[in-house]
């Protein structure tokens, strides 16, 4: 069986390159905007799709997003075209999960604050009662349990911690040492976390997830860790707790965003201040970035599209009715 396949917007060229040396013969491959899709063309990709153009194909089986996540403008658009089925790449998994992890033990370790003391020729926390915890032998809730709240786990339990995942449709149970429990059962694991690491994403039913009742409940000096959506943690109530000095947090994910090339040196993530605070580590969304993602994203594109040669289009497919 053969593929077509077509990219209309420009992509990095070292993904493109990468991404045609690992396919087969009999897939084919058409890249960029002044190419017109040609009327065999199997697979769209891109972050938003063309509706005149899944009107006019009429070969078109699926459309695959080449990172993690869903636009919502995507959702609106493919709900009015069932029978193709919408894809998206988890390449990013391990280089979030990562970041996750740094920034758990950044923030438990308080290691930007004695940073900045150095820098500054200070060293007196040296000489200080000591702040800074340890992660050996403490509890850690993992919120979804998808390709990288399962890398988050794994890292986590080697560092000997202790782990718990959440998941919209688990049921009460274990994956080897990991336990997994529903969304629901929230409330009853959060006062035994030390660690909560938040890889869910944004959706109509895990916005606002955690509030001030929930953060509430998290253990004294317990550390917080988003890399899922800003949204996902009630912005106002997480700066009043890190205010109160209670817990630590580590932040990629954020609530206001450059909306311009200007402002990409000059926009704070909140209108709070949480840049003040020496009990955040904060990072600007960069989880899934590192210098091996175009080759990590062609591979993934690459096992993708060999799968739907093969007739099986049930790899990494999305829920539009959940929104992942």
């Amino acid at each position: 069986m053969s593929l077509h396949v077509h990219i209309p917007r420009p992509h990095d060229s070292e993904f493109i390159s990468r991404l045609k040396a690992l396919l087969d013969s009999n897939i084919k491959l058409t890249v960029g905007p002044d190419t017109v899709p040609p009327d065999d063309t199997h697979v769209l990709v891109g972050g938003v799709p063309d509706p005149e153009q899944l009107r006019t194909l009429s070969h078109l089986k699926a459309f695959v997003i080449p990172f993690a996540g869903v636009p919502v403008k995507t959702r609106e658009i493919m709900v009015d075209y069932p029978q193709i089925s919408v894809h998206n790449l988890h390449h990013n998994a391990i280089p979030t999960a990562e970041l996750a992890v740094t920034l758990m033990l950044a923030a438990c370790k308080l290691v930007p604050f004695y940073d900045r003391q150095l820098r500054q020729g200070d060293w007196r926390s040296r000489y200080d009662e000591p702040t800074a915890g340890i992660v050996f032998g403490k509890t850690a809730l993992v919120i979804g349990y998808g390709a990288i709240g399962k890398h988050i786990a794994k890292v986590c339990r080697g560092m000997g911690m202790k782990v718990t995942a959440a998941k919209r449709n688990a049921t009460e149970s274990n994956d080897g040492e990991i336990s997994l429990l529903p969304l629901d059962k929230l409330h009853d694991v959060l006062p035994k976390t030390d660690v909560l690491i938040i890889a869910v994403p944004l959706t109509t039913e895990t916005e606002g997830m955690i509030g001030k009742d929930e953060l509430s409940l998290l253990r004294d000096g317990a550390t917080l860790v988003n890399i899922g959506r800003g949204l996902i943690v009630d912005e106002a109530a997480l700066y009043d707790e890190l205010v109160s000095g209670r817990i630590n947090a580590g932040i990629d994910v954020w609530y206001q965003y450059p909306s311009s090339v200007e402002e990409r040196q000059s926009i704070l993530p909140s209108k709070f201040d949480f840049e003040k605070l020496d009990n955040v580590v904060m990072t600007p969304h960069l989880a899934g970035h590192s210098l091996d993602t175009e080759r990590l994203r062609a591979e993934a594109m690459a096992a993708l599209l060999h799968a739907f040669v093969s007739g099986d289009y049930s790899h990494n497919r999305v829920d539009l009715a959940r929104g992942y």
